[in-house]
């Protein structure tokens, strides 16, 4: 998998990765991944359904991954958080 086809989801609106999914596809990608942690993971879930029953109609979920991260937060001690990979293909 090419970092290319690869959207992470952040703090923006669900309809920029929405977006950014779309475009990928359009651009002749056959596989791409969302991914997400913590409270973007929600998001992750909203981009993949709207582009699935909205834009895409012909594209399917593959894969969906679930792991958690450890992170070392700035006071020096260690968080542990959830993260997403939700795999689309056309």
């Amino acid at each position: 998998m090419s970092e290319e086809n690869i959207v992470y989801i952040g703090k923006k609106p669900a309809m920029n990765y929405v977006l950014a999914v779309v475009t990928q596809f359009n651009s002749g990608s056959d596989s791409i991944v969302i991914k997400a942690r913590g409270r973007a993971i929600s998001r992750a879930v909203d981009t993949a359904e709207i582009v699935r029953n909205r834009f895409v109609t012909d594209a399917q979920i593959k894969d969906i991954r679930i792991s958690t991260e450890t992170l070392e937060r700035e006071e020096g001690t260690q968080a542990s958080v959830s993260s997403i990979e939700i795999e689309m293909t056309r």
